[in-house]
């Protein structure tokens, strides 16, 4: 294979996607040095860029004076339980706009579309209203069962099954398979990339749903790790180590699940971008 050549593009190229690189990383760099830095190492100018004494206190007390580990399953949990819902729902939900005909289908995929525009902010206080009458009012399924609808979710979805060929569900169909049958064995390997896709995409949302976690979950004990982690910033004094290693504890696996799925993820939307 013959090797690039270098020309005034390229190099300008390089240099500027190496300055994002850097300006991207060091956030994540600072946070996860900090972590094991003592409190006073944290705040001495100038700064130091790697520990000159590294300590594993602050994790200690992250997880024996806070509820850290069960702050961080409850993020966990509710990332998960959220975008197997979703990607279930969402799946069926885009399959039957994309491959069915009923009266008012298009109404209602209009619907979906016009959901995406609308801000949380503008749907939060009906929606607690409910979830205080359901009695769920800061439990986890409090966070949970709003993100379910997802319209982005339906939208994407529905996209992915549009490459479904009409003529292989009619051929399930004289084979006399029904409809679950037809959309397991049928349309959900061709719309396998998209379902992974959303899944990242699902995870990453719900992790990071700060507002939504903060307006549903008061105890200590219900708090995510992003919430936890906020409660320990104090008004007169802060830890900032101690903050810096909660915030590492919340960074490490959502970083780790977009590494590991990142073919999954990048074939996802490629392929929605192509054929939708």
């Amino acid at each position: 294979m013959k090797k690039p050549k270098l020309t005034v593009f390229n190099i300008v190229t390089y240099i500027i996607l190496t300055i994002l690189t850097i300006l991207f990383v060091f956030p994540f760099y600072w946070i996860m040095t900090g972590a094991f830095k003592a409190q006073p190492d944290t705040i001495v100018v100038p700064p130091q860029w790697w520990p000159a004494n590294p300590t594993m206190e602050n994790f200690t007390k992250l997880l024996i004076q806070n509820p850290a580990g069960k702050w961080l399953f409850n993020s966990i949990f509710i990332a998960v339980v959220t975008m197997l819902l979703v990607c279930i729902t969402s799946s069926l939900a885009g399959y039957v706009l994309a491959k069915k005909r009923f009266y008012g289908q298009k109404i209602l995929f209009s619907i979906f579309i016009a959901a995406m525009a609308l801000p949380k902010q503008v749907v939060i206080v009906p929606l607690v209203r409910l979830i205080n009458f359901m009695g769920i009012h800061d439990t986890l399924a409090a966070v949970i069962l709003p993100l379910i609808g997802w319209p982005f979710g339906v939208f994407l979805m529905k996209q992915f099954s549009e490459n479904i060929p009409g003529e292989l569900l009619e051929s399930a169909k004289i084979d006399g398979c029904g409809e679950f049958r037809t959309f397991i064995s049928i349309a959900f390997p061709i719309v396998k990339p998209g379902f992974a896709a959303l899944a990242i995409f699902t995870f990453i949302n719900t992790w990071n749903d700060y507002f939504m976690q903060l307006v549903m979950l008061t105890s200590k004990d219900n708090l995510t790790i992003s919430l936890g982690v906020a409660t320990m910033q104090a008004e007169m004094a802060t830890n900032y180590g101690l903050i810096m290693a909660g915030a590492a504890l919340a960074a490490i696996p959502i970083v780790a699940v977009f590494l590991i799925f990142q073919k999954s993820f990048t074939q996802g939307i490629t392929m929605g971008a192509v054929k939708g």
